[in-house]
């Protein structure tokens, strides 16, 4: 019996790794200022790679980074 879509459990955490990297970056790179594709384009290319260079990136005068800190403040909705 030959098993044709079975996919392994590293292969499956390994795409999990790639895909939360990727909107973690997406994300951190917004909140700098730099937008979201630049820490997309990281997160896809290099993963987790990719997140720590989006860490390392300075953020930019005026961005949500440099106004709110490093990470934002739960509002209470009115």
């Amino acid at each position: 019996m030959i098993r044709v879509a079975v996919i392994g459990v590293k292969a499956l955490y390994l795409l999990f790794l790639w895909l939360i990297s990727a909107a973690a970056a997406s994300w951190l790179s917004e909140r700098k200022g730099y937008g979201e594709r630049v820490g997309l384009t990281f997160g896809l290319l290099l993963s987790a790679l990719g997140l720590l260079m989006v860490l390392l990136l300075p953020g930019r005068p005026g961005s949500k980074w440099r106004v709110d800190g490093w990470l934002p403040r739960w509002r209470r909705p009115l």
